[in-house]
């Protein structure tokens, strides 16, 4: 694939396919509610605050927070005065005592191994088996060995071409020298954001063996001249300190909150003033009410990582924190954006 390729989209739009895959547990996180909890019987008698919903079933925050904004975004539930209340549609079909209620339709998912997972998660906090692994399988853990990281790598890749010419596009950046692709995969961010920014020059920062696997398809790309490649603990190693933009692409929705918040306050350090942090996501409506593909995405998340889609109001708390200023939120592909902010000058 030559650099050539990277400035050219597909002829048509693979929205639905993406969608399909992304959205692929968020029936089993419906299931494991109506079935197995019965979440909109006792709601729809009992309006609740996040914590209350928590200390009723037994569930944790985060968890929690991913099945709501799920069924709000559905148009199930609704959030008034910081209360959560069921809705017309979710009273008549998803709650008992209606002649409509098509909890019974579901009973016959709720030995669905997703689903059962769900109930763990929420319960616990930690998350379940990527794709239907063994039990105990950490992908974190499994991307230090050779066989999964390629096969991680090669997905995440695929994805890319498409995602990162549609970020590459949008970027602004006019007067900027160098990118860190924080987290940067096969890097093929960091080469679709090269070829559509000829004046930039790049490393890509992963850890091993993602590092060699990154290297061979960035010189397969045509790329090896302008990108480096570093092999390097995001939380732990220190980063370059010649690079005027951050990139975190489909990174930070892995973590917890305090991962999160660890990682742009790295950032923020490592930047030069007048630097630039871009995160590329898909990005939770700030009032958490959609959008609902980004919440069907979340579930999956929320099942296999330690991660969820967040919110674009709690971003930006965690950059504010940091110390980011000037905050800016573009559209891209396929249900992503990015959100834009400036270590001051």
């Amino acid at each position: 694939m030559t650099a050539s390729d990277l400035t050219q989209p597909p002829k048509t739009n693979p929205l639905e396919i993406y969608r399909y895959r992304d959205g692929l547990y968020a029936v089993d996180l419906l299931t494991a509610a109506v079935v197995h909890l019965d979440f909109f019987t006792w709601l729809a008698n009992n309006p609740a605050t996040p914590s209350d919903i928590c200390a009723h079933f037994g569930t944790a925050e985060r968890p929690t927070d991913v099945m709501l904004t799920l069924f709000t975004a559905n148009g199930f539930i609704t959030l008034r005065d910081g209360m959560f209340h069921v809705t017309e549609t979710g009273r008549e079909h998803l709650s008992g005592g209606s002649p409509w209620n098509l909890a019974p339709y579901y009973a016959s998912l709720k030995d669905r191994p997703v689903a059962k997972d769900f109930l763990v998660v929420l319960k616990t906090d930690r998350p379940a088996n990527w794709g239907g692994a063994s039990d105990g399988f950490d992908w974190h853990k499994a991307m230090e060995t050779q066989a999964f990281a390629n096969s991680f790598t090669a997905a995440m890749d695929c994805r890319g071409i498409h995602l990162g010419q549609a970020l590459a596009s949008r970027l602004d950046l006019r007067g900027r020298t160098r990118l860190l692709d924080i987290g940067g995969g096969s890097g093929i961010y960091a080469c679709a954001i090269a070829a559509r920014h000829p004046q930039l020059l790049a490393t890509v920062l992963d850890q091993r063996p993602v590092d060699r696997i990154a290297a061979k398809l960035i010189d397969q790309r045509g790329f090896s001249g302008r990108i480096a490649v570093r092999a390097a603990d995001m939380f732990c190693d220190p980063l370059p300190q010649d690079c005027d933009v951050h990139l975190y692409s489909n990174v930070l929705h892995d973590w917890g909150v305090a991962e999160v918040r660890r990682l742009v306050a790295i950032s923020y350090n490592a930047l030069p003033r007048g630097g630039m942090l871009v995160i590329h996501d898909a990005f939770i409506n700030a009032d958490k009410s959609g959008p609902l593909p980004v919440a069907a995405y979340s579930a999956l998340l929320m099942h296999s990582t330690q991660g969820k889609c967040y919110s674009t109001q709690e971003y930006e708390g965690f950059l504010t924190e940091a110390g980011f200023r000037q905050f800016q939120f573009m559209t891209t592909a396929a249900d992503r954006g990015a959100l834009i902010a400036h270590k001051p000058g």
